[in-house]
């Protein structure tokens, strides 16, 4: 435990930080597996569904700072590709 107060201070809101981060990021995560359950078993307006909740779930996470910017754009563009129409 720290000692000084602004280290405890930094303790606390880094706790509290550490909780949000990780259900935001659970979060993803559950729309990423969703998404590929739809994936391997739905049709086309299940799979855009599944790919709309999962890229706004990534798009609150990188809005909140969980995951940068350019990750969400990566992770989205990848799930984008499993669901687009082959040329």
């Amino acid at each position: 435990m720290p000692n000084i107060k602004s280290a405890i201070k930094r303790a606390r809101t880094s706790e509290a930080k550490r909780k949000i981060n990780n259900a935001n990021k659970s979060r993803v995560n559950t729309a990423r597996n969703a998404f590929a359950d739809v994936i391997a078993t739905g049709d086309a307006a299940a799979k855009a569904e599944a790919f709309k909740a999962f890229s706004s779930a990534v798009d609150k996470a990188a809005k909140q700072g969980v995951i940068s910017e350019n990750a969400a754009a990566r992770r989205k563009a990848r799930a984008y590709k499993k669901i687009a129409p082959k040329a």
